[in-house]
């Protein structure tokens, strides 16, 4: 009986010694069995692993891709056209022995400090060298850039047990104190090129104008001339009917003509005229004879 009363507390304290020397790495973690804060077991595949309890302890680090996004970074091309660049970072751990003499127990945090210390002058010092202007960090020529950045990150930051996968610039833009001249000076380029559009169409408009104004005047030209080749063909022929007409008949053709004239004299209400009594105007108002008759009677 004395000695159930010992076995219990033994199997329970040999349980929690058992619970507290078996660890559990997951697939997304390496970790590290630390003695008095020496590195005695470093576990990277995932599964069950072994410690001595209360002695060991363990510590785990992240085995995913981590990422991290720097501070704005302010460069200066070879063109002297200074910019503000904001990029972003890539990376895992892998060497994690490294990776704990490096930051200690800092951590990731430490970590990350130390990577943008890597990446900043990386950054300035790449897009500031030599034949790289503003415009080809604006162009397609970027990707080139960032390549070359990531590489000179990745061989910086391999003592300190970090795998740099990738770097990128998400942002690069004019700094604050810039932006109000240089869109000052891109304004008055629109306005300039505003005034050229409204120019080259005024002197367009103009030839339009004038090519419309010529044409108007020869069309009047033309039709004016047609209209005084046929009005002179059309007297010509009224004249020649007239002349046929008094070569074969002289007294109607003074009749004719008489009556043409009564017609102008006594157009609307002007019905009146002062006339000798003897005027030959109404020759054929006062006899149905006509002429002929008129010079018999005088016979």
């Amino acid at each position: 009986m004395r000695a159930g009363k010992f076995l219990l507390p033994i199997l329970v304290i040999a349980v929690i010694g058992l619970l507290s020397s078996v660890f559990i790495v997951d697939e997304r973690e390496k970790a590290l069995v630390l003695q008095f804060g020496q590195i005695k077991q470093v576990k990277e595949e995932p599964g069950l692993a072994f410690k001595i309890p209360v002695i060991q302890e363990v510590v785990r680090y992240d085995d995913r891709i981590l990422s991290l996004d720097t501070e704005v970074v302010e460069v200066t091309p070879s063109d002297d056209r200074r910019l503000v660049v904001d990029a972003f970072a890539r990376y895992r751990i892998s060497d994690v022995i490294q990776f704990r003499q490096a930051v200690g127990n800092g951590g990731l945090s430490l970590a990350d400090k130390r990577l943008e210390d890597i990446l900043n002058p990386t950054i300035r010092r790449v897009l500031g060298s030599d034949g790289v202007t503003s415009n080809t960090i604006l162009s397609a020529d970027r990707a080139q850039l960032m390549a070359r950045i990531t590489e000179q990150a990745r061989l910086r930051a391999l003592p300190l047990g970090l795998e740099v996968v990738d770097v990128r610039l998400k942002q690069t833009n004019l700094p604050e104190q810039n932006l109000d001249a240089t869109f000052a000076r891109m304004r008055a380029e629109r306005e300039r090129e505003a005034a050229d559009e409204v120019a080259r169409g005024e002197e367009a408009a103009q030839r339009v104008r004038a090519l419309a104004d010529r044409t108007v005047v020869e069309l009047t030209s033309d039709a004016t001339r047609e209209a005084d080749i046929i009005r002179g063909q059309a007297d010509a022929e009224r004249n020649a009917i007239f002349a046929s007409a008094f070569g074969a008949d002289p007294e109607f053709f003074e009749f004719y003509r008489s009556l043409t004239a009564y017609e102008r004299a006594l157009r609307g209400n002007n019905s009146t005229m002062v006339l000798s009594p003897d005027s030959e105007f109404f020759n054929y108002l006062r006899s149905d004879q006509g002429l002929r008759s008129e010079e018999g009677e005088r016979r």
